[in-house]
């Protein structure tokens, strides 16, 4: 178990979508105590597999003293109620923006060994299952704001002492639904 460097915003592997987990072993084990040490050590609610270079649909968690994991996760949304509030990621460190979320989730997937599982969340456990889902799809929490709080984002973003000039700045669009995602006819 190992606290590893966090991708930060710019890297390709944060813009491309991981792959499902295959191989329930013990180096998968690994990945996921190095996701932990290093989400616990930097204060994170959440760190997906990308974040430390991994390409694999795997995070964990730790929200409401709950600490977890989740493998290739599968989101469904009972219902339509939604929450907008600050958010921000260990990539894009420093810096939050509210941004609109599903206020409930229901998270399937498994364990690192293989188990099923299966998290209920709503608000902040909701936001985080939904924020690291994203990172496994090659989306960030900026891709949702809307117009103006990207164009903000990108501006603070381009101006921390961590960004680098080199990595062109791109926007995705999350295949997990929201609805009005990006504040259009407001």
């Amino acid at each position: 178990m190992t606290v590893q460097p966090i991708r930060l915003f710019g890297d390709p592997v944060l813009r491309t979508p991981a792959d499902p987990v295959v191989d329930f072993d013990a180096e998968l084990r690994k990945l996921v105590a190095d996701l932990t040490d290093t989400m616990r050590e930097q204060n994170g609610a959440g760190l997906a597999a990308p974040q430390l270079g991994v390409s694999l649909r795997v995070f964990t968690f730790d929200v409401d003293d709950m600490l977890g994991h989740l493998v290739n996760p599968a989101l469904e949304f009972p219902d339509e109620e939604e929450q907008d509030g600050p958010e921000g990621c260990l990539s894009i460190p420093g810096l939050y923006f509210d941004t609109k979320r599903r206020q409930n989730v229901i998270a399937k997937g498994f364990s690192a060994h293989g188990d099923p599982m299966q998290i209920v969340g709503t608000g902040l456990m909701a936001r985080c299952v939904q924020h690291e889902t994203d990172h496994l799809d090659g989306v960030l929490f900026v891709d949702r704001l809307d117009a103006a709080g990207r164009k903000e984002a990108m501006k603070a973003i381009r101006q921390a002492d961590w960004y680098d000039q080199g990595a062109p700045p791109t926007v995705k669009l999350s295949p997990h639904p929201v609805s009005n995602p990006f504040g259009l006819g407001r």
